[in-house]
This record gives C-alpha cells, sequence and structure tokens, in this order.
C-alpha cells in the first residue's frame, strides 16, 4: 500500500519535483505463463484527484476529459497537508469495472516528461 508521503519522497528523488511532468496511470498485468513476472498493458493520463478525508485517501480518478494533472498543481497542495494527511492510502478510479484500485508503485518517463502511477490487475 502507498500512500502520500510515499509518493512525494519518490516525485522528489526520481523527477526532483518537475512540475512540467504530467501524471499518468499505469497498467500492470500477470503474465498468464508466469503469476511472478507483471507485463505492462498501457497508461493513460490522469484527469484529477480528490482528498478524501473521511476515507483517509488520496483519490485520482481517470474521466476521459482533456485535463491532465501535473506535479506542479499537484505537490505544493500535498506538502501543506498534516502529517496525519501524509500517511493518507493512494486509489486510483480507471473507469466502473477498475475504480478503487491500489496504487503499487511509481515510475517516470523522462523523455515524455511524464510521472507514473502504477496499478495491478
Amino acid at each position: 500500500m502507498k500512500v502520500i508521503i510515499d509518493l512525494i519522497e519518490d516525485i522528489r528523488e526520481s523527477i526532483a519535483n518537475a512540475e512540467v511532468y504530467t501524471l499518468t496511470a499505469g497498467l500492470l498485468k500477470e503474465d498468464s505463463s508466469d503469476p511472478s513476472k507483471l507485463i505492462y498493458a498501457g497508461e493513460a493520463p490522469i484527469n484529477g484527484y480528490a482528498v478524501e478525508h473521511d476515507a483517509k485517501q488520496l483519490r485520482f480518478f481517470i474521466d476521459g476529459s482533456e485535463n491532465e494533472v501535473r506535479v506542479g498543481d499537484l505537490i505544493p497542495e500535498l506538502l501543506i497537508m498534516d502529517m496525519d494527511a501524509m500517511m493518507y492510502e493512494l486509489r486510483l478510479d480507471v473507469n466502473a469495472q477498475y475504480s478503487d484500485m491500489e496504487i503499487v508503485g511509481f515510475g517516470k518517463n523522462d523523455e515524455a516528461q511524464r510521472y507514473v502511477l502504477f496499478i495491478k490487475v
């Protein structure tokens, strides 16, 4: 389970808080011949996010809109949160079939200036 503080630290370490990077969701699927391996199955831009204090989650979502969340939009808002909120779980809603997905890892694509939040199905 990844939490907000994990995200903040990884963004700082891997891309030095580069504000122009766009957040994307990366899909990982189990390899049918070897379930211990994961196969990269594509990515989609993240269109928004919301802090849900009651659920103790930072929820990202993909709604097909033209909105793109950039690191420069997200990080300043997260840095002013209190310490309890830093432990909120990271979740992603892709669509009706894949809602409330756990974010299992992070990555980056320097050439495309994308920061990737990985989910597994």
